[in-house]
């Protein structure tokens, strides 16, 4: 059951922030013209976040930083994937769906993403 939590987890990172690093960050610095390069570099910026959960996820050994890193990716991906893609799925005739998760659910998911891996992580750590 972990190994699939950790599959599903990562790979919902991985489409969450290539479509957040695409269209929010890469496409609006670099010029029309270098579109393939914006790409590639929101592939990479997907894949080390995708790493970084796939490492850190169910792991006993990683630090408070490490803890609030992945709660606030998972978080993140969670509430940037539902309100950009639920939009589109229940009411495709709204033409501004999608910039629910760019800029309400997927920042407001990443801050309480990070501040339940503190809590998780201040726990553990008194728990030991």
């Amino acid at each position: 059951m972990m190994m699939f939590a950790r599959i599903t987890l990562s790979a919902l990172v991985f489409i969450a922030v290539h479509f957040f690093s695409y269209w929010m960050i890469f496409v609006q610095i670099l010029p029309e013209n270098l579109s393939i390069l914006a790409g590639l570099a929101s592939l990479l910026a997907a894949a080390a976040a995708s790493r970084s959960v796939w490492k850190n996820f169910g792991k006993n050994s990683g630090g408070l930083w490490a803890l609030i890193g992945c709660g606030a990716a998972i978080g993140g991906a969670i509430g940037f994937c539902g309100g950009f893609f639920g939009p589109m799925i229940f009411t495709p005739e709204a033409n501004q769906g999608p910039l629910l998760g760019l800029f309400i659910t997927g920042p407001l998911g990443l801050v309480g993403g990070g501040i339940i891996g503190l809590g998780y992580g201040v726990w553990k750590k008194r728990k030991q």
